[in-house]
């Protein structure tokens, strides 16, 4: 057993280092598996429970039990003008590997995985910072506007007609994306680690056995919450059916909010007046359970591939907030705690 560990540590440690540089800071290492995780769950957002949350989107961790579920969940930024990096597997050496996320003054590379709620694979479409406030895109994210004031309508439409519900990037089934320039150049960017928060959500995570995917088979009955630990209540949702019902509503398209779509600025109003109703927009796809083959990309990482589903802002309303991948420097009156891990 002794020995098979160390040969597994041998194997992640040469696999880095055929990986960049620039990526393998994000990497956790120690993470490897050889059985890629589950299928992303379908589920609805909560509601945003207060100014200055930003959504971070769910995952699967894994543990001595094998895949959990660690909910989606509002998480308050560490600092102003920071952005949520979600963190993703990815396909290398014949094993997966770990890529932690992470807080920057940019969004990076996260796999290309279509989390949802503005993280369609590239970038954030889901709010923007301006003038040290966080401003909510009400077209794929779930905002009470009676209590939350920063907002604007930012419709998001999605060009591509595949469904892919991948949690990994490379392997059989992965999403086959690879970092651009400007995911490059914020992967070299100061980072700031989750906050303990966060890190207190993942270890509740871990240590609920419903949220194992050998019990829950994915769909776990917390897919994500208001707040981070919270598990139980009126706050917390459960997965729900794979389809295409529960995507946020446009005036344009009902796929809005994945990879190749584009953003126009909203001219329907009738919807001003009220929140969305929040939903993820996953549906069905590949079996990502597969175990790789043989032939699979090995010791990359990622298979070959671009961004061609990059999301794109077309907008041209002056008064609304720019692109948050555009924001740059926090502020300086709030120091980030940690560096990132």
């Amino acid at each position: 057993m002794r020995t098979l560990k160390s040969l597994r540590l041998l194997l992640v440690a040469l696999t880095m280092l055929a990986i960049p540089a620039a990526s393998q800071a994000q990497i956790a290492v120690g993470v490897s598996v050889h059985v890629g995780p589950p299928a992303l769950p379908v589920y609805v957002q909560p509601v945003c429970p207060a100014p200055g949350y930003i959504w971070t989107p769910g995952y699967w961790a894994y543990g001595p039990d094998g895949y959990y579920w660690v909910p989606g969940t509002w998480v308050m930024a560490p600092a102003v003008g920071l952005l949520w990096t979600p963190g993703y597997w990815g396909w290398g050496g014949g094993v997966y590997l770990w890529h932690a996320g992470y807080w920057g003054p940019h969004v990076g590379f996260y796999g290309g995985i279509d989390y949802g709620f503005g993280y369609g694979g590239v970038g954030f479409v889901g709010g923007a910072w301006r003038g040290g406030v966080f401003n909510y895109n009400r077209s794929v994210t779930n905002v009470n506007v009676t209590v939350i004031h920063n907002t604007y309508n930012q419709t998001v439409i999605n060009n591509n007609t595949t469904i892919n519900r991948a949690s990994f990037n490379g392997g059989t089934g992965g999403t086959t994306a690879q970092p651009t320039a400007a995911e490059q150049a914020a992967a070299k960017e100061h980072h700031v680690q989750p906050t303990s928060a966060q890190k207190e959500h993942e270890h509740m995570a871990s240590t609920n056995r419903a949220q194992l995917a050998s019990v829950n088979h994915g769909r776990p009955t917390v897919a994500a919450s208001a707040k981070p630990g919270v598990f139980s209540g009126k706050d917390v949702v459960a997965a729900k059916q794979p389809g295409n019902s529960n995507r946020p509503p446009t005036a344009n398209s009902s796929s809005a909010n994945r990879p190749g779509a584009k953003n126009t600025a909203s001219t329907n109003t009738n919807r001003s007046d009220r929140p969305p109703s929040g939903m993820n927009h996953s549906a069905s796809g590949s079996n990502p359970n597969e175990k790789p083959s043989g032939s699979a990309n090995t010791g990359k990482g990622m298979q070959n591939g671009s961004h061609a589903n990059a999301t794109k802002a077309t907008g041209t309303h002056s008064n609304r907030p720019p692109a948050p991948q555009h924001e740059t420097t926090p502020h300086p009156g709030n120091k980030p705690e940690h560096n990132k891990r």
